[in-house]
C-alpha cells in the first residue's frame, strides 16, 4: 500500500506546545488538489491499494475543501472503494453533525488527537489565547463515537505527562474510546530515568488491557496489539517498514513533496523538500534516507536480540529525535524494548485463557472490530482477573 498525505492547511486554532508542523497562513488550492489526485492514481501499484490522509494544521477548517477533494478521489475513473482508505487526523476541537454525516457517508476513518484527561491535555494542547482544550475535544470524542462506527484516538505523552500514561488510557476509555495510540514526542528532552519508568509504567498498562479483555471490554491499544502481531510473524515485514520518500509521501499546501508529513515543517521547501506537484519529484534533491538495513546493522542495534520486532527504521523519529534518519534515539530504544516485553507478557497471560483471540494480529492487521464483531467472548470463558495478571 502506498501512502499519501495531503497538507490542507498550515493554519490551526491550537498552539500545541510540540507540534512538529509551523503554523502560517496557507490553505490548498483546488487546482494543486487535482494535480495531486491525478498523481495518486497514475501510480501503477494504485490497485494494490493506497492510503490517503487529510492533514494539516487543522484540516477541518478547511471542511469544505476537504469535500471538494473528496469528490475529486471518488469520481475518479480509476478508484475503487475496495483499494482506497480516507482518513483525517484532527485536533478534536471542530466538529458538527455535518462533518459526522460527511465522514460517515464516506467512510472517512477519523482520528482525533487527545492526551488525556484535563491536566494532561490542557498543558500542552492549547488554544492561541492559552484556554486549555479538553472540554472542547471530550465533546468530541462522546460525539464522533455516537455517529461514527470507527474513532482512533492518538495520545502523545512528554516527560511531564510520562507517569500519567495508564490514567490516559483509562480516562480515554471511560469515554467510550476503544481504539487508543499511545505516541511519544520524540522531540522531547527525555532523560535516561525517563526510560528507566517506562517497563513499570508500560506493565500497569498491559494489566489493565488484560483486565479489560477478561470482563469482555476488548480494547485495542497499539503499544500491546501492534507489538502482538509483530511478534506472533517474527518480526516486521519488509512491506512495514519505513518508506519515506518512496511508497511513502506528503504534500504541502502549495504542493510541495516530502517524504513525510512529519518533516514538512513550515511546507515552503527546506532540507526534507524532494520536488513539487507543480515542477515534479526531485530525487536528487532528497537526502540519503537511510533507514531499515542500516538502521539494523548499526551499534547497538547489530547485536540487539529483538531488532527485528523494534522500528528502529523509523527514519523521521529517529530523525527528529537525533537528527540522524538511521540513528534511534537511546529513549525510543527503551520504549520499543518495554513495548515488545509487555506484549509478550500480555499474550502469555491471555493466550491460553482466550485461544485464537489473537489470530488476526498473526494475519498483520491486529483490528478491534473484528473482536467486536464476533461478539466478544461467552461467559464461560470468564476466569479470574488475578490469576490471569498474576503478580507482575
Amino acid at each position: 500500500m502506498r501512502k499519501y498525505t495531503l497538507c490542507l492547511t498550515h493554519k490551526c486554532n491550537l498552539r500545541c506546545t510540540y507540534c512538529y508542523v509551523d503554523k502560517r497562513a496557507g490553505r490548498m488550492s483546488i487546482e494543486v488538489a487535482e494535480r495531486i489526485v491525478e498523481s495518486i492514481f497514475d501510480s501503477p501499484s494504485v490497485d494494490d491499494g493506497i492510503d490517503i490522509g487529510f492533514f494539516g494544521g487543522e484540516p477541518l477548517l478547511e471542511f469544505d475543501l476537504l469535500r471538494e477533494i473528496v469528490g475529486l478521489i471518488e469520481r475518479h475513473p480509476r478508484f475503487d472503494r475496495q483499494n482506497v482508505t480516507l482518513s483525517v487526523v484532527t485536533n478534536g476541537t471542530i466538529f458538527s453533525e455535518t462533518i459526522a454525516a460527511f465522514l460517515a457517508q464516506h467512510g472517512i476513518v477519523l482520528c482525533l488527537s487527545c492526551d488525556g484527561p484535563p491536566q494532561v491535555q490542557d498543558r500542552f494542547r492549547k488554544y492561541r489565547n492559552g484556554r486549555g482544550s479538553s472540554a472542547a475535544v471530550s465533546r468530541t470524542i462522546e460525539a464522533a463515537l455516537q455517529d461514527l462506527p470507527l474513532v482512533l484516538v492518538n495520545a502523545v505523552y512528554r516527560p511531564e505527562t510520562l507517569d500519567k500514561l495508564p490514567a490516559t488510557v483509562e480516562f480515554l476509555s471511560a469515554l467510550g474510546v476503544r481504539q487508543i495510540y499511545l505516541n511519544a514526542d520524540v522531540k522531547a528532552p527525555w532523560r535516561r530515568e525517563d526510560a528507566a519508568k517506562l517497563p513499570g509504567i508500560f506493565s500497569e498498562i498491559g494489566r489493565w488491557y488484560v483486565a479489560a479483555q477478561l470482563r469482555n471490554d476488548p480494547h485495542f491499544i497499539s503499544l500491546i496489539d501492534g507489538k502482538i502481531a509483530v511478534i506472533l510473524r517474527r518480526g516486521y515485514e519488509p512491506s512495514e517498514r519505513c518508506q519515506m520518500g518512496s511508497r511513502e509521501i506528503a504534500f504541502s499546501a502549495e504542493g510541495r513533496i516530502y517524504p513525510c508529513e512529519r518533516l514538512i515543517g513550515d511546507g515552503r521547501g527546506g532540507r526534507h523538500c524532494i520536488g513539487s506537484i507543480v515542477d515534479g519529484y526531485k530525487p536528487q534533491a532528497a537526502p540519503p534516507f537511510r533507514t531499515d538495513a542500516s538502521a539494523r546493522a548499526q551499534a547497538p542495534c547489530a547485536t540487539c536480540g529483538i531488532k527485528e520486532y523494534c522500528m528502529n527504521w523509523c527514519g523521521c523519529s529517529n530523525f527528529l529525535s537525533t537528527g540522524r534518519y538511521d540513528r534511534m534515539s537511546p529513549f525510543l530504544c527503551a520504549a520499543e524494548r518495554a513495548a515488545i516485553e509487555t506484549a509478550a507478557r500480555v499474550y502469555e497471560r491471555l493466550e491460553p485463557i482466550r485461544p485464537g483471540m489473537f489470530a488476526d494480529h498473526l494475519a498483520g492487521k491486529p483490528s478491534l472490530m473484528s473482536r467486536l464483531q464476533r461478539g466478544g467472548w461467552s461467559p464461560s470463558d470468564r476466569v479470574s482477573v488475578a490469576s490471569a495478571c498474576g503478580a507482575g
